[in-house]
């Protein structure tokens, strides 16, 4: 790991100083429940579908608009935020998100309840890739890993979270209860947000007075951009496709029950958590010797392709499950590290690159469950496929730390600079 740091990754918050660390408690939280929201659904479908007198896969649907509206929506969310500034777009994502889940917890279709998911979908979009640029922005240099890997780890203990709070609210009040449960805590959140990322108490990073709409699409006109994200797309396909099929393999080949594959979310939960907060840590030392991280970036997608053959193929069934820690552990710290490098590489397209970065993994979660699902034997399929696509996202991130160099001499890209 040799390559040299950016020379783009000083932002204004290295020359002021930073803020306490209790003064992201709001943001952090409202990572926490967008993480929470996304698999909230999957224990209530039978639920859902029984009160509304609709099958379980028309309430599947609701799964399906949020995901498809938050992949759609994020880009072009993400040059508001870039365009407007943090404050107002955060703010206003955590109010949208609020509303989404009250009208979700009331609503008395089907319809308005997809509708609500879409809408909570947006709040997310529009919230999330704001709050990872607020996070690059207001804290200092030294410490940039740290804060965004804190927040990694908590939209992935959401995640993980967010099936068993599923489950046990609707014990407290049906169906509704989680989503009004989420909407109060989302409350809690945007009063804190309001408070903590009000202007003047930081100062949002100088705001490229002509950034338009253009903007969505000049990220992937930038060829170190464009380097990063493809790598994404490839990781992600390989870390989401063969883990759409990890139940399964685990069950065919070990006899698991259907409980035991739920507490396997704790496993994956816990390697996310500790990934996230290790790269955090690692990320910022290598900066601080002069390095980019891109060489740890290789690293997390090596690792990455070693625990997912490993998981499917490796006996007995503890190996399986260590490789499974090793895989989420590996997973966690890529995205901690991949959302870190495409703030530091132009932080005046923070927003748009970062929403850039969820839509990809969208996509390659897509791509890769596909794949992995094309092969007969899906054991075969989740090791081949998931650890093909892992190895080619190694050999794309090794290729990066030229292009971060050749980056660092540029200027930042935006129409309004060209």
């Amino acid at each position: 790991m040799s390559e040299t740091a950016p020379s783009g990754t000083s932002t204004p918050a290295t020359s002021r100083r930073a803020p306490a660390w209790l003064g992201y408690t709001g943001v952090y939280l409202l990572l926490f429940l967008i993480g929470t929201e996304t698999f909230l659904v999957s224990p209530l479908l039978p639920t859902i579908a029984a009160d509304l007198d609709v099958s379980e896969v028309a309430a599947a649907h609701t799964v399906t608009a949020y995901t498809l509206a938050y992949a759609a929506g994020a880009p072009f969310l993400g040059v508001l935020s870039d365009r407007f500034g943090r404050y107002p777009t955060i703010v206003a994502g955590a109010a949208l998100f609020c509303v989404s889940n009250v009208v979700a917890g009331l609503a008395p279709s089907l319809a308005v309840l997809i509708a609500a998911r879409v809408l909570g979908a947006l709040g997310a979009a529009m919230a999330g890739p704001s709050i990872w640029a607020h996070l690059a922005e207001t804290s200092p240099e030294e410490s940039r890993g740290r804060a965004i890997g804190t927040g990694m780890a908590l939209f992935a203990a959401g995640q993980v979270f967010g099936v068993p709070a599923g489950g046990f609210s609707v014990g407290l009040g049906g169906w509704p209860a989680p989503f009004l449960l989420l909407a109060l805590l989302s409350a809690v959140a945007v009063a804190g947000v309001a408070v903590q990322t009000r202007p003047g108490r930081w100062p949002d990073a100088p705001r490229p007075g002509g950034t338009d709409l253009r903007a969505v699409l000049t990220v992937w006109t930038d060829g170190t951009l464009r380097h990063v994200l493809v790598t994404v797309l490839f990781l992600q396909a390989a870390n989401l496709g063969a883990y759409t099929f990890l139940g399964v393999v685990l069950h065919a080949r070990f006899g698991l029950t259907v409980d035991q594959l739920g507490l396997l979310g704790i496993l994956v939960g816990a390697g996310s958590f500790a990934g996230s907060l290790a790269a955090g840590r690692l990320g910022d030392r290598a900066r601080r010797l002069g390095r980019s991280g891109t060489g740890l970036v290789v690293l997390w997608c090596a690792l990455l392709a070693a625990g997912v053959v490993v998981a499917a193929l490796g006996a007995p069934l503890w190996v399986c499950l260590a490789a499974v820690m090793v895989w989420f552990f590996a997973s966690g710290a890529f995205g901690t590290d991949v959302q870190t490098l495409l703030i530091n590489l132009r932080p005046r397209l923070g927003a748009t690159s970062s929403s850039w970065n969820t839509a990809c993994l969208y996509i390659g979660a897509g791509a890769g469950t596909w794949a992995v699902g094309l092969v007969a034997d899906q054991r075969i399929g989740m090791a081949a496929v998931g650890g093909a696509l892992a190895g080619v996202a190694a050999l794309l991130a090794a290729g990066l730390a030229p292009r971060v160099r050749r980056g660092a001499a540029m200027p930042p890209s935006g129409p309004d600079e060209a």
